[in-house]
């Protein structure tokens, strides 16, 4: 009999510990979820934008304005890279529409554009008019951008949601910040920020601008793009647009966080 009485008390303590085990472990998975979920969902400062499309104008048989044997395409290809350059310097990614000397559509550029989560869009261009006096730099956003896109809508934008009444703030930001950077930095004349509803920023939902680098119909233009040094200068100015762009927004979304945090308290 005592015996009998020893094997349930030593049974009975081997679930007694069993239990308390059990409850401890459920404990401290819940005091560990508590923590988790508080983490979720307590505010957090978002990031700027994570990747920089960068489009070079025309090329392959779309050679864009020429000036003697100075073509667009070149040019744009050339700046492009050189902006590639300086932003991985910065730590920032980047993607071009193109490589090379190759033809890509302006449906196609937009498409890529609207695969890239969480990026800006800035197409590289120059210019060209009938009159040689124009002169200078000037960088476009679009009017209306298409508020949301898919794969089959970047071909066909009538598939995607209408545009907006307004431009898009930050396409306007962005376009501004290049701009200033443009004229400080190549002493170019400003021909300032414009709205025109260009096809590649029009159909791209980020943030997107075009930027026309100066004219190859003036000779005094064609004779600074000749050069690397201002090549150089154009492309300094456009990363510095960018990265001061990306500035403005970290700060404006901490600034929005922190509001956050204060009313969460």
């Amino acid at each position: 009999m005592k015996q009998a009485l020893r094997n349930v008390l030593s049974f009975a303590g081997v679930l007694l510990m069993i239990a308390s085990l059990v409850w401890i472990s459920f404990h401290q998975e819940k005091q560990q979820a508590i923590r988790t979920q508080s983490t979720a969902n307590r505010p957090t400062a978002p990031k700027p934008f994570a990747v920089v499309v960068l489009d070079p104008g025309h090329g392959g048989q779309d050679s864009g304005a020429m000036c003697g044997g100075v073509m667009e395409k070149d040019l744009t290809l050339d700046v492009a890279r050189r902006v590639d350059r300086l932003l991985d310097a910065e730590g920032v990614a980047t993607l071009m529409t193109r490589l090379g000397d190759t033809y890509v559509s302006l449906a196609d550029r937009a498409a890529f554009g609207n695969r890239v989560r969480d990026s800006i869009f800035v197409s590289i261009h120059f210019n060209e008019d009938n009159k040689p006096v124009a002169s200078g730099v000037e960088t476009y956003y679009a009017p209306h951008q298409i508020a949301s896109a898919s794969a089959l809508a970047s071909w066909l934008p009538f598939l995607a949601r209408p545009p907006s009444d307004s431009p898009k703030l930050e396409s306007r930001s962005l376009a501004g910040f290049i701009q200033e950077a443009l004229v400080a930095r190549t002493r170019s004349v400003d021909r300032g920020t414009q709205t025109k509803q260009f096809f590649v920023i029009a159909n791209v939902t980020s943030p997107a601008v075009l930027i026309e680098g100066g004219f190859l119909t003036n000779k005094e233009d064609v004779s600074k793009l000749a050069s690397e040094d201002y090549r150089d200068q154009l492309a300094a100015a456009i990363a510095d647009g960018i990265l001061r762009y990306r500035d403005a927004v970290s700060q404006r979304k901490s600034a929005l966080t922190a509001t956050g945090l204060e009313t969460a308290e």
